[in-house]
């Protein structure tokens, strides 16, 4: 968790012209436990890993992805969607609870046309907040993250941890 510094950065430029870790799978690096990647787990299911995002739209961004590389959700299997299933209710439940969420924005960027960045199939989880826009949204574009990404992590450890 060395790198934290990089959150306190409002823009994603750097990650979108490459500077990125250099490994083959920046997920699979995750569920590996890789060094050269920050480990943003919040939870690890028995299919599945919840993190948080590391370039996140709104505090408690999450993203929950399975620990074996898929890049489309019609190679899941039965059993894998259950839990999935199970791990957005709970998502949802933790985020309204501990950040009071109004509403969610949940999805998938699957292929490269749909503004996807990473192959391995990842579950954007994004609580939203009523009047969450603030002068620097509207003015400049520019989107400020209102909470130190670690204390995110450890709140929302701490809440995953009382709920599973």
């Amino acid at each position: 968790m060395e790198n934290f510094d990089r959150f306190f950065v409002a823009n994603k430029m750097d990650y979108i012209r490459g500077n990125r870790p250099k490994v083959e799978c920046i997920l699979c690096s995750i569920v590996e436990e890789d060094s050269k990647v920050d480990i943003l787990d919040l939870y690890r299911g028995k299919n599945f890993i919840i993190s948080l995002n590391l370039y996140p739209y709104n505090p408690g961004h999450l993203l929950i992805f399975p620990k074996r590389h898929i890049e489309t959700i019609t190679t899941f299997t039965p059993e894998e969607v259950q839990e999935l299933h199970e791990l957005q209710v709970l998502s949802m439940d933790v985020l309204t609870k501990e950040y009071t969420a109004t509403s969610f924005n949940i999805g998938y960027n699957i292929g490269y046309a749909s503004g996807a960045s990473i192959k391995h199939l990842h579950l954007h989880i994004v609580p939203r907040y009523e009047r969450e826009l603030g002068f620097a949204d509207i003015i400049s574009s520019t989107k400020v993250i209102a909470e130190d990404p670690r204390n995110t992590l450890d709140r929302l450890k701490k809440a995953f941890l009382k709920r599973v």
